[in-house]
């Protein structure tokens, strides 16, 4: 048996060397390992669409590339209400944001048209829509007006219907109804068209509102009734779903820009498959809540047929021409959100 070849000093300048790169390599890794702020209005648990979408990514991202790209969340307006977190997302001191469509409309007002009322039957047909060509065309016009970009469209934790102290079961008996209502021109003009008086009323003060008669009841998800325990001053729901409201997340320019190139698909990967499962989630989510409040002693009333036909009607060629007039890009998006439901 041969003897070993003596270790020359070259061969140990060799290891030595060998050594030192691969303890330096995990170091160099931690070093390149991309972060991104990601801000949300909502609180950290799972009541919240915002942070199952947010945990959903995160294990994804630590699954495919481990610890290569760093999300660190900031629930419940820790970085600034949502109309300042827009803003600082455009100009990238925030990367990423996850909220509702409309806050987007105030840098890209086409986006507004998806908080016009009975725009959508389902989230089932948001996901049809804004997975295609026509989420595709309003991330070109928000990328235009903003340089940010829509990641994904995910789902709230159901859609939005009307509660009230007396049971209101059609559009002749929510004539004269006070409803509190979002502070948006989409919103006032939905109800108005639906004989009801809108009330604007911040949430925060929508409790004692209810409470104390200045309203006569509200349009809300039912998620956030029962997360709010505002079932204690209502006593019927109208199941208007007149909104399904999409939950989008967005990232800025300079967030874009932090990302490798050879860590955008994977990142691109983890974006879709964590809104495929928020949205199953999602789903379950609210009709669990449908069912609580059920049982706390909110009675349920669906929206005939041809109440919704009606006010459907009226909304197209009222206020969904009308913002299709103002925003003539939006018009042929209007045409493309109908054909499913044809």
């Amino acid at each position: 048996m041969a003897a070993p070849a003596p270790v020359t000093r070259r061969h140990l300048l060799h290891l030595s060397g060998a050594a030192t790169l691969a303890a330096a390599w995990p170091a160099a890794r931690a070093q390149s390992r991309v972060s991104l702020r990601f801000s949300s209005s909502m609180v950290a648990d799972q009541n919240a669409a915002h942070f199952v979408w947010y945990e959903q990514l995160q294990a994804n991202l630590k699954a495919s590339i481990g610890d290569a790209i760093k999300i660190d969340y900031f629930p419940n307006n820790q970085l600034g209400k949502e109309s300042d977190v827009v803003q600082q997302v455009k100009v990238g001191s925030v990367d990423m944001m996850v909220s509702g469509s409309s806050i987007f409309a105030t840098i890209c007002p086409e986006l507004g048209m998806l908080d016009l009322g009975y725009l959508f039957d389902n989230y089932a047909h948001v996901a049809k829509v804004l997975d295609g060509p026509t989420g595709t065309a309003l991330n070109e016009m928000l990328q235009k007006s903003s340089g940010c970009t829509i990641l994904t469209w995910a789902s709230h934790f159901g859609p939005r219907s009307v509660y009230t102290k007396v049971p209101v079961r059609s559009l002749a008996e929510v004539k004269g109804v006070k409803l509190r209502v979002l502070p948006t021109p989409a919103f006032i003009e939905t109800f108005k068209a639906m004989g009801a008086i809108p009330t604007p009323i911040p949430f925060g003060e929508l409790y004692m509102a209810a409470q104390t008669g200045v309203v006569d009841g509200f349009e809300h998800d039912a998620a956030t009734v029962l997360a709010s325990k505002l079932d204690e001053v209502v006593k019927s729901c109208w199941l208007t779903e007149h909104l399904f409201s999409p939950m989008v997340v967005v990232i800025g320019k300079r967030g874009m820009d932090k990302l490798p190139a050879d860590l955008k698909p994977a990142f691109q990967k983890a974006v879709a498959d964590a809104t495929a499962q928020q949205r199953a989630i999602a789903s379950d989510k609210g009709s669990a809540a449908i069912e609580e409040l059920k049982k706390k002693g909110i009675a349920f009333h669906p929206m005939s047929a041809a109440d919704r036909a009606s006010v459907r009607q009226a909304m197209s060629s009222g206020l969904w021409a009308s913002f299709a007039k103002q925003y003539p890009p939006t018009a042929p998006l209007f045409a493309a959100i109908q054909a499913p439901r044809g």
